[in-house]
């Protein structure tokens, strides 16, 4: 009697265990660099709404927007070490673990969006996503950052010409500060979070960036001319703690790559949606857009950084990128 008593007291603690670690709670932490009012924010809202939606509340996501747990580079460390469960940044800030990711990011690489996508979402693009894990990371999508423009103060960028003596700030991508220098400029690295007050004091004079990033900083209220120059496709780059990601059931995990999926189509549709919005608002603040732009005349300008490009890393990826563009 006793030990049957007790049989039945160890299979209902087995049960219980067993559908505690069924059901068992997971909050994931997502960080982002950029302000609320941005799209990077309505892809971490509609991810963060699916998630606990399609598992009945069993994974939350917390939403760390503005470069609250860091800058790119410290969110990319944190989310490998797990301090942070899932990221997003540039694509650019990648290259340090995977160099030849850069070639994504070289400009003029993608002529329209839509060869982007079709590059990034095919098997070409999932295969740098792969490559993510060799680094504690599981690569969920590449959301859109948008096409880079410049902007400056002194007048319109019509030329290779107008950007020879810039103070340029300028991100981590090698590719660009070799394309600024080669265009006369004076290219400066500073993270995106300090890029105001250092437009504001004078401590560069110019930047790139898209549309919304440009708009969402509010560097309109430190720059008059914005040039469309769209010099460069900029994609983001989801990845999540490796580890973490393993924990989760098969079914969670599904949710989280379906999820993934679906918010980088929305934020993309959003994005193209309202870049004409997004521009009539910063000529609304004061900001003078230049649409009048030699493109032809700086894509032969920037030739060397692609042959760069291939000397240090290959050609391989270049090469797979455009057969899939074409």
């Amino acid at each position: 009697m006793t030990l049957s008593f007790k049989s039945v007291v160890l299979a209902s603690v087995v049960a219980l265990g067993a559908a505690t670690t069924v059901t068992a709670e997971v909050t994931l932490k997502l960080a982002h660099a950029a302000p609320e009012t941005d799209l990077q924010q309505d892809f971490s809202v509609f991810f963060q709404e699916q998630v606990a939606a399609r598992t009945d509340g069993e994974v939350t996501v917390q939403i760390f927007p503005q470069g609250q747990l860091g800058n790119d580079a410290a969110m990319i460390d944190g989310t490998r070490s797990g301090i942070i469960d899932i990221t997003m940044v540039g694509l650019n800030n990648f290259s340090g673990l995977m160099p030849e990711s850069a070639a994504f990011t070289l400009p003029f690489m993608f002529p329209t969006r839509e060869t982007a996508y079709s590059v990034l979402d095919g098997e070409v693009g999932q295969g740098v996503l792969a490559g993510f894990e060799a680094h504690g990371l599981k690569g969920l999508g590449f959301p859109e950052n948008g096409y880079r423009n410049m902007t400056n103060n002194g007048g319109p960028i019509r030329t290779p010409a107008d950007v020879a003596g810039l103070q340029m700030r300028v991100n981590n991508s090698k590719a660009l500060n070799d394309m600024f220098a080669a265009l006369g400029a004076n290219p400066q690295q500073i993270p995106v979070a300090e890029l105001y007050t250092a437009l504001e004091t004078g401590v560069v004079d110019s930047q790139d960036h898209p549309i919304g990033v440009t708009l969402s900083f509010k560097f309109y209220e430190v720059q008059k001319h914005l040039s469309m120059t769209q010099h460069a496709y900029s994609p983001l780059a989801v990845a999540m703690n490796l580890d973490t990601f393993n924990a989760l059931t098969a079914e969670q995990q599904q949710v989280v790559l379906d999820v993934a999926a679906e918010a980088v189509d929305m934020q993309r549709e959003l994005s193209i949606a309202k870049e004409e919005e997004m521009i009539a608002e910063l000529e609304s603040n004061g900001m003078e857009v230049n649409r009048d732009v030699d493109g032809a005349a700086f894509q032969a300008m920037v030739k060397p950084d692609w042959d760069n490009f291939i000397a240090e890393n290959g050609d391989a990826l270049v090469n797979a990128i455009l057969e899939t563009s074409n």
